[in-house]
């Protein structure tokens, strides 16, 4: 079956360019014109992946990734923002209600197909040996994009169990920003490395305890620890 990409903008021009687009790539868009209806799409059609203006009558995009976040039967579906050029904070403030990646306005069609691709990928796991890992307290099943800590079921998007599932297999080697910008995020070239501490940021506080097993270090990147 066809990926279904759920394009949320109030544009009408902006909806058919970019449904064209998604179509002539294979993939089976779905529309919606304000938040509440993205919400009640996403609720009902379950998406592969959303792609959600900010600027939304009735329900901001913020909003609407906040609920979807909140929600675990949709906290796990990868959201991809078109944001303004000039809304720094708004990009912010998305990556840390739990948007996968953002795409700036204006932008290219083909950049932000291409920008779904890499997502999408993503959320089919990392590519290197060991589908189960067992640390400690934390327990990583890669297949299932499943996480635990102490037996507990611990929600995570895509991007966030990619960047612990790529950590944890390789514990005790530190990963710089722009190295994990290109094996988690898949950009070839390092693009806001912020975009990898605001995603670790929401990691440490949905794993809890277990975020003691993430060091930062400084001025480079990150490391998961090696006696754990």
């Amino acid at each position: 079956m066809k990926p279904k990409i759920l394009v949320v903008d109030d544009e009408p021009d902006a909806l058919e360019l970019l449904g064209f687009k998604l179509r002539e790539a294979g993939f089976a868009p779905l529309f919606a014109t304000d938040g509440l209806k993205a919400l009640a799409a996403v609720r009902a059609e379950r998406p592969d992946l959303v792609v959600l203006d900010l600027m939304l009558p009735e329900l901001d995009g913020l909003e609407v990734c906040k609920l979807m976040r909140r929600d675990p039967s949709t906290a796990g579906i990868p959201v991809l923002m078109l944001t303004a050029k000039a809304a720094e904070m708004d990009r912010v403030v998305g990556l840390e209600l739990g948007a996968d990646d953002y795409v700036t306005k204006p932008y290219s069609p083909r950049e932000l197909v291409l920008r779904i691709r890499k997502l999408l990928k993503r959320t089919q796991g990392v590519n290197e040996a060991a589908d189960q890992l067992s640390i400690g307290m934390l327990s990583i099943d890669v297949p299932h994009h499943a996480a635990t800590v102490d037996g507990t079921p611990v929600t995570l998007t895509a991007t966030e169990f990619n960047l612990l599932a790529v950590l944890a297999k390789r514990r005790g080697r530190v990963q710089t920003r722009e190295r994990l910008l290109q094996d988690v995020w898949g950009y070839e070239t390092a693009i806001d490395t912020r975009t990898v501490d605001t995603h670790m940021r929401r990691l440490r506080e949905k794993l809890g305890p277990a975020a003691d097993y993430l060091e930062t270090i400084r001025g480079v990147g990150y490391r998961f620890k090696a006696g754990t």
